[in-house]
């Protein structure tokens, strides 16, 4: 996933708020599990979050998953960050984190992730 923070995103000092980044990296983790679950699921734990450096408004961010472990009805994917300012020639990672979900059925209940054999 990319996308751009806008200056609505930032702090008074021009680097973007962290709950503006843990949202987009947990859109990009849902839309992983979303595909793995083949339905509905909910965002039950975030781990291991750090932030290694700021984020600039302008800067291209990029939130790229990983699918580390699959349970009988949850998805642990983890979550890297980069971000290529728009001075920069190479990107750098901003952060990292391990998100869980659970797959739900229509009413919100669990229910098993179909086998990823195929």
């Amino acid at each position: 996933m990319q996308v751009i923070p806008l200056p609505s995103d930032t702090n008074p000092n021009g680097d973007v708020f962290a709950g503006w980044l843990v949202k987009q990296m947990d859109i990009a983790a849902a839309t992983l599990a979303g595909r793995i679950s083949q339905g509905r699921n909910a965002t039950v734990a975030m781990d291991r979050m750090e932030f290694l450096s700021p984020l600039r408004v302008g800067s291209q961010v990029g939130c790229y998953g990983e699918l580390v472990e699959v349970g009988r009805s949850s998805m642990k994917i983890n979550i890297e960050v980069w971000t290529l300012d728009r001075t920069a020639k190479a990107p750098r990672k901003v952060t990292e984190g391990l998100f869980i979900y659970v797959a739900i059925d229509e009413h919100g209940r669990i229910r098993e992730v179909p086998d990823q054999a195929t």
